[in-house]
């Protein structure tokens, strides 16, 4: 099975812009086999997401991705993380 993440989160216009620190966190999971996209949302500027796609072991990402964004000085900035998987085994 494969999954997913999303995570998105809001950008405090008064705060240092993440964009740098963002860039080099997927650097860090890209070199590690973990390709990322970065994305804003359409009708809100503030509002961004982290999408990492076709993971194998879920966990394991998840505690690399989280000790990643500690390294990079993301782990104050506040996200949702969604967890997304095939609709059938077939699809994985």
């Amino acid at each position: 099975m494969r999954y997913s993440l999303y995570c998105y989160f809001k950008i405090d216009a008064s705060q240092t812009d993440p964009l740098p620190r963002l860039r080099a966190l997927q650097a860090e999971l890209a070199a590690g086999g973990a390709q990322g996209r970065l994305l804003r949302r359409k009708d809100d500027a503030a509002t961004w997401m982290e999408a990492y796609e076709d993971i194998a072991d879920w966990q394991a990402f998840r505690r690399e991705w989280l000790a990643a964004r500690a390294r990079h000085g993301l782990d104050a900035l506040p996200c949702h993380e969604e967890w997304f998987q095939p609709l059938t085994p077939d699809e994985a």
